[in-house]
């Protein structure tokens, strides 16, 4: 619990009126000057007056669900104890929800009583949505002065982007079966390459010995390193690379509807996105962070991904570039251009209402969406 006394601007303004008043009536006897400086400190002194007095409740504020889909409904709750010996007096609750303050009327609540009030959330648009503190207010009247006691943390409620099923859309583009070989040689590995000479400190369970009895000196094998193949995600946040902000949105959407879908197919995955990466380790937490992504001025666009993936995922073996409908395919083809060679690549724009359409060009493809509902299709033809 936490208690804060705020003395408003207003307050402040008949404070100042109050002590000109009696300053001036004193100084140059004027007794109307006085009397209205002694009626303002009388105003002052009766609205501390009635920010006094204890109330002795338990407030607890609990949410539904935490994390809800654009659209879906979110409900919460806030039930107010009477904890004293004595009935309560009628008190008011403010709830901030957001940028906007619910006030909440409590009744006279006999000991032991509660008092519950059931409040719903719009989720009309992705965000993270601050719930809380729950506060309940003394104050007069006039609103000079406000005593507030907090009785609860705040709490925030995920409203996550939409995402659409990819199930077998993306067997072909993100697939991980035994690896992809590299040109990196290592003693120990699944993709044999050569024989050479053994050398002091060589393993020998790598010895080849067929080779060995008929050349007569030990020969152990050699391999090509192997990897998963690790997908990167990449997602421009700089305003002029969109025509609107429900561009973004659905280019939001279709990022966390391929990471979703690779992290729960076990796949190595990197989602770079804002200033920094967000959490691949599980949906949910993926999904969070997509809530809290916003356009940012001078935030990466699409002809900087490219290097981002480059200077921040160097192994990667599948990107995903997503970007707005304002980049020309020069942007596309400049912001393709830094990912590292041999990497699969491909680069979506989103553009409301168009048809799917991809062009492929070696390793690289330039592809349009026009809605979410469509992204499965489009990863069908990539993979054509």
């Amino acid at each position: 619990m936490t208690v804060s006394l705020r003395i408003s601007s207003l307050g402040w303004g008949v404070l100042a009126a109050a002590v000109a008043g009696l300053v001036l009536g004193r100084w140059l006897g004027w007794l109307e000057t006085a009397a209205i400086g002694a009626a303002l400190t009388a105003v002052l002194v009766v609205s501390l007056l009635m920010t006094l007095g204890r109330s002795r409740f338990a407030v607890s504020l609990d949410m539904a669900d935490r994390r809800v889909r654009v659209g879906e409904r979110a409900v919460g709750r806030v039930e107010v104890r009477n904890d004293g010996r004595s009935r309560s007096l009628p008190a008011r609750v403010e709830l901030p929800v957001g940028a906007a303050v619910a006030e909440l009327g409590i009744p006279v609540l006999a000991p032991g009583a509660s008092h519950d009030e059931l409040f719903a959330i719009p989720t009309s648009r992705r965000a993270v949505v601050v719930v809380g503190p729950v506060r309940s207010v003394r104050g007069d009247p006039l609103g000079l002065v406000r005593r507030a006691v907090r009785w609860t943390t705040p709490v925030e409620l995920f409203v996550h982007p939409l995402t659409v099923a990819l199930t077998g859309s993306s067997s072909g583009l993100l697939r991980d079966l035994e690896g992809q070989s590299t040109r990196d040689l290592s003693d120990s590995d699944l993709s044999f390459h050569a024989l050479r000479d053994y050398v002091a400190g060589d393993d020998r369970r790598y010895i080849h010995w067929r080779t060995t009895a008929r050349r007569g000196s030990l020969m152990v094998k050699q391999f090509e390193d192997t990897r998963r193949t690790q997908t990167v995600l990449a997602l421009a946040t700089d305003p002029r690379d969109y025509a609107d902000e429900d561009e973004f949105e659905l280019a939001v959407s279709i990022v966390a509807s391929l990471g979703v879908q690779t992290i729960r197919e076990q796949r190595d995955i990197a989602v770079l996105a804002g200033p920094g990466a967000l959490r691949v380790q599980t949906p949910p937490l993926l999904l969070d962070d997509c809530a809290r992504l916003v356009q940012q001025p001078g935030g990466a666009g699409i002809a900087l991904l490219g290097r981002r993936v480059a200077r921040e995922t160097p192994d990667v073996s599948v990107a995903v570039l997503v970007t707005g409908s304002v980049a020309d395919d020069a942007s596309l083809r400049l912001g393709a251009r830094h990912v590292p060679v041999g990497t699969r690549t491909v680069v979506v724009r989103c553009e409301r209402g168009s048809e799917v359409s991809v062009r492929t060009q070696g390793a690289l493809s330039l592809s349009t969406v026009g809605g979410l509902d469509d992204l499965p299709r489009l990863l069908r033809r990539v993979v054509a």
